[in-house]
């Protein structure tokens, strides 16, 4: 059980559940109003921070540097929200509430005066990081802090597949034709002519040749293509809502007359 020298050991350190796992920083410290012992810490939990949840105290113990409480961190964390009023106390309903979520027999903590949860109006009050014998209040303000998550936004895709398209290309090509050429007989040739027989039927051929244009493909690399990732780097406006405590006082004049200064 956390006694009232620890307090300021426990306010604005780690709260972490029975595993080790850390649920929040603590934030406040409730008294029972009877005992004037800690009964309740509340933990400042969310993202930012931005939320409180109320987790009981008596079964709590500091572990080096910070509270450990026998409660899982998703229990902590799923607490009923409850509304503290101007008091810094916690209404009978709320309290009833929160003891019958964490599985505390209300009305055995009633009659039990060693539980530590003596009730004689059932509220606890706040007194923050005051000790037994400190007098003043501390004022608080909630302070807002901004950070960034990393989240996956999308996914790109290099994918290759074929297409077919037709191309044109010129190219000459040649063939042979026959050419009947005729010579008439002269003395330069008269020789040769006489050497067949005289009259007599013959043929001759000759084998023509033509040229065909011919395709054939073959993989050429062109070029080389990954993706890769840029950060760039943008401003994005966020709102938040903090709250700050005020103390006023209230007392009486020199004439006696009551009055109220903040």
């Amino acid at each position: 059980m956390i006694t009232r020298e620890q307090i300021d050991t426990v306010l604005d350190h780690p709260v972490h559940d029975a595993r080790g796992d850390k649920i929040g920083d603590a934030r406040h410290v409730f008294f029972d109003d009877v005992t004037g012992e800690p009964e309740w810490v509340s933990v400042r939990t969310g993202l930012f921070g931005t939320s409180e949840s109320f987790v009981p105290i008596h079964d709590a113990a500091l572990v080096e540097d910070h509270l450990e409480v026998p409660y899982a961190k998703d229990q902590v964390k799923d607490a009923p929200n409850v509304d503290i009023d101007a008091g810094g106390h916690l209404s009978e309903q709320e309290e009833q509430r929160l003891y019958q979520y964490y599985g505390i027999d209300w009305d055995a903590s009633w009659q039990d005066p060693d539980s530590g949860t003596g009730r004689a109006t059932g509220t606890t009050g706040t007194t923050g990081t005051v000790g037994a014998a400190d007098e003043a209040m501390t004022r608080s303000e909630e302070e807002m802090h901004v950070g960034v998550e990393r989240h996956e936004a999308g996914r790109a895709r290099l994918r290759k597949y074929v297409v077919t398209e037709e191309q044109q290309y010129t190219v000459p090509v040649r063939h042979e034709e026959v050419r009947v050429e005729r010579e008439p007989i002269t003395d330069a040739n008269r020789d040769r002519a006489m050497t067949g027989p005289d009259i007599t039927e013959a043929e001759h051929d000759v084998t023509l040749y033509e040229e065909q244009p011919v395709v054939e493909t073959r993989a050429v690399p062109k070029e080389r293509v990954r993706l890769t990732t840029e950060e760039v780097t943008e401003e994005e406006t966020v709102t938040g809502e903090v709250r700050k405590e005020r103390i006023e006082s209230e007392g009486t004049d020199e004439h006696g007359d009551r009055r109220r200064r903040p």
